[in-house]
């Protein structure tokens, strides 16, 4: 049993203060596999402290020295890149292919961005004579999820040290230990004492401790929207800034000049990755009304194809989802898709057979589903797909748009140019035509619901700044 007892905070690994014990388990297994502790608000008021403490000199490091840092934790997080992947196995189930690839290496596509954003932002200019400056913001407090950990927590802490901002992150309770790996490259890469500060516990006592402190001056959040609701309520009283990155449940239009039967192929493959668990998966899927029994055929083959399985076997495309709470949620959802008599073309309530042990869920596939649906509306968060029909490009664009949630959409065309068009009249952060995605440079982050606030690139470092004004220099 590994054993993570301490906090960072201020450079050094401490006790809490007031010692309580969390069980890690591992969700291919149902088994703990370490131990960490939960802290207090006690432990949010050293880590506020000691990032107060540490704003005053590292605000005021250079463009460079800042460049040098980052350069060195790089360089530290390639080193261990593969124990950050066992990390994620781990924690989060996820296939060796997965957790040693995309999974950890995002912490090196957000290192290498902060760098280049940070070399290429224009902190000072004249304009009109005035000066207009972009100064660090302060102290900020990060929560980050489960699901892609280092992604999550990569893409908050580089724009912020290259920012010259000084933090408190709070990784989530379920899958924390990717986060104490990180931790310990930053240490070994030299960061400040008191410029990154990790202090892990619960969402209602840590959580809402540095939301609520006056001593933090932004909170960035990534979660679900229930959560980030509460996150900006707990904020409200001191006026802080609040960055949100919430749920989704993205629309994925197939349009009538596709290649129907290859496009839900990859749509498919696409929502299943990581067990389903990404916020901005093309979990409903619409298709024109006309080639519907195309699509069932095709999806149902797709489903069929994905493999599930234990995370370190070969050839295995999804591991389990995260917990017994996150399997009991998918399998209601999956459940009401089925008493709302939506067609279910593959898998179902229940694990895949020979899978007793583990949070194992069925790739699972739902067609002719209503607007008015369950399973069409809230996020399932687990390797389910529906399947909705429109009578044209005009009805399509109205389902898709009807969500509350604003984060993702994809278009698939056999012309760029129709799926642009398209596109430009989806209401969400990011629109992906033809499943090709953005990378660590390309602003994430969502309308409605989803949030507000953008991750990644310029747009991530400018997250993190405040703008000044100094009028009177050609007085």
């Amino acid at each position: 049993m590994k054993q993570y007892p301490n906090f960072y905070i201020d450079g050094q690994w401490v006790a809490p203060k007031n010692p309580e014990v969390l069980s890690i388990l591992n969700p291919a297994t149902e088994k703990p596999f370490a131990e960490i502790s939960v802290g207090s608000a006690a432990d949010v008021d050293a880590a506020v402290s000691a990032a107060r403490k540490a704003f005053r000199g590292y605000s005021n490091w250079s463009i460079r020295e800042r460049t040098e840092l980052l350069e060195s934790v790089l360089n530290q997080y390639e080193k261990r890149l593969s124990d950050v992947g066992d990390a994620i196995q781990e924690e989060m189930g996820a296939p060796t292919y997965l957790a040693q690839g995309a999974q950890s290496v995002t912490g090196i596509n957000h290192l290498k961005s902060a760098i280049k954003s940070l070399n290429s932002f224009e902190f000072e200019r004249e304009m009109d004579g005035k000066l207009i400056c972009h100064e660090a913001i302060g102290v900020c407090g990060m929560i980050t999820p489960w699901n892609w950990p280092i992604n999550q927590i990569a893409s908050k802490v580089s724009p912020a040290l290259a920012a010259g901002c000084t933090m408190v992150l709070k990784p989530s309770e379920i899958a924390p230990i990717s986060a104490l790996v990180f931790t310990e490259i930053l240490d070994e890469a030299g960061v400040p004492a008191g410029v990154f500060n990790l202090v892990n516990g619960y969402g209602l006592t840590v959580g809402e401790a540095m939301s609520a402190h006056p001593g933090i001056d932004m909170m960035s959040f990534t979660g679900s929207t229930v959560g980030g609701i509460a996150v900006a309520k707990a904020s409200a009283d001191s006026v802080k800034r609040v960055g949100q990155e919430l749920g989704g449940k993205s629309a994925n239009i197939i349009l009538d000049d596709s290649d129907i039967s290859a496009a839900v192929d990859r749509g498919v493959h696409f929502v299943m990755n990581n067990s389903g668990q990404s916020c901005n998966a093309p979990t409903r899927m619409l298709i024109p009304n006309s080639k519907m029994d195309v699509a069932i055929d095709a999806a149902k083959k797709a489903a069929a194809a994905v493999t599930v399985g234990e995370p370190q076997s070969e050839n295995v495309e999804i591991g389990p989802v995260i917990s017994q709470t996150q399997f009991d949620k998918i399998q209601t959802l999956i459940q009401s898709g089925m008493e709302d008599k939506a067609e279910l073309v593959a898998g179902g309530v229940g694990k895949p057979d020979g899978l007793d042990t583990g949070y194992y869920v069925k790739p699972t596939v739902f067609a002719h589903v209503t607007g008015d649906m369950k399973i069409a509306k809230e996020e399932i968060f687990g390797p389910v797909l529906v399947l909705m029909g429109y009578e044209d490009e005009e009805d399509a664009i109205r389902i898709a748009n009807d969500s509350v949630y604003g984060l993702a959409a994809y278009v698939h065309s056999g012309s760029v140019e129709n799926a642009t068009r398209v596109a430009k009249q989806l209401r969400a952060g990011q629109v992906h035509i033809n499943y090709k995605t953005g990378d660590t440079d390309t602003p994430f982050g969502g309308y409605k619901q989803s949030g507000n606030g953008r991750e990644k690139g310029i747009w991530g470092l400018q997250e993190f700044l405040e703008v000044k004004a100094i009028t009177g220099l050609n007085a």
